[in-house]
């Protein structure tokens, strides 16, 4: 492993006016390059990318066949059993390709260093310029190739990392075929690797500070209705045990009563037997 250093980029503005240079993150660049790590990113990366909608039919596949062209002796031809075996011209093929899938599975925390290598990887170069923001009212594709000239990097392959999704700088960079744009959060160690230079927006390093305060923020937000609902609960359930209390109180006192009425009853009847 290599030591942890501070490493520096240079800084630009909106309109490609150099400013003083930025400290970037260790979190993202700690100046360790892992290769055999970002070869396996990029490998899975292609692999994924394809289709495997490659596909052959076998003999069995192929329509018609089903008599067999001459006898079987005294043609002194070679004995044939159907016109679609994979010795004639239209029958099936042999070993050929099939419906498939390329997937491959990199586990997440190969993924994160394959992509802080590629990052530390494009610092080293001095290939990664940030800028200030990326200030753009509307869709504006001369505006941003006038940054990029500004900057020296046209007519090279430039990824531009934004703080978030920017739909206006998106369709600016658009029709440029040598430029791709695209969210800080969403980059991979192919897009890194493809570029020559990397123009990432200052915001997008503490973005991710950010998302989770936010997200904090929404978890709190989903408590709320929780907690009232759990309050409605205890609420009916004491309003449930207090119409209780009453029922068994008045059941009690009609108990009380109905005696009462029945010795009062009997005793005069007691009175009379005696007399």
């Amino acid at each position: 492993m290599a030591e942890t250093t501070t490493i520096n980029a240079a800084a630009f503005d909106s309109k490609g006016k150099k400013t003083s240079a930025v400290a970037l993150p260790a979190d993202y660049f700690d100046g360790t390059i892992n290769m055999p790590v970002m070869h396996q990113a990029v490998k899975a990366y292609l692999a994924n990318q394809r289709q495997g909608n490659a596909s052959t039919k076998t003999r069995g596949f192929v329509i018609g066949g089903n008599q067999k062209p001459w006898k079987q002796k005294g043609t002194g031809r070679a004995r044939q059993g159907s016109t679609r075996a994979p010795q004639w011209v239209g029958g099936g093929t042999v070993f050929g390709p099939t419906p498939r899938s390329y997937a491959q599975y990199v586990p997440r925390k190969v993924r994160a260093l394959a992509r802080k290598s590629a990052f530390n990887a494009r610092a080293r170069e001095n290939s990664l310029i940030v800028i200030d923001s990326f200030d753009f009212d509307a869709p504006k594709t001369s505006q941003l190739l006038s940054l990029l000239t500004s900057l020296g990097v046209n007519g090279k392959k430039v990824l531009i990392l934004t703080n978030g999704v920017n739909h206006n700088v998106y369709m600016s960079g658009r029709n440029l075929p040598s430029t791709h744009v695209l969210p800080f959060s969403d980059v991979s160690t192919y897009h890194l690797l493809w570029s020559d230079i990397v123009l990432v927006e200052s915001g997008a390093f503490g973005g991710t500070a950010e998302l989770t305060e936010e997200a904090e923020g929404a978890e709190v937000t989903e408590t709320k209705p929780a907690a009232k609902k759990s309050a409605r609960k205890a609420a009916n359930k004491t309003a449930g045990r207090k119409t209780a209390a009453k029922k068994t109180v008045a059941k009690k006192s009609t108990t009380k009563k109905a005696a009462a009425k029945k010795t009062a009853a009997k005793k005069p009847a007691a009175k009379k037997k005696g007399k």
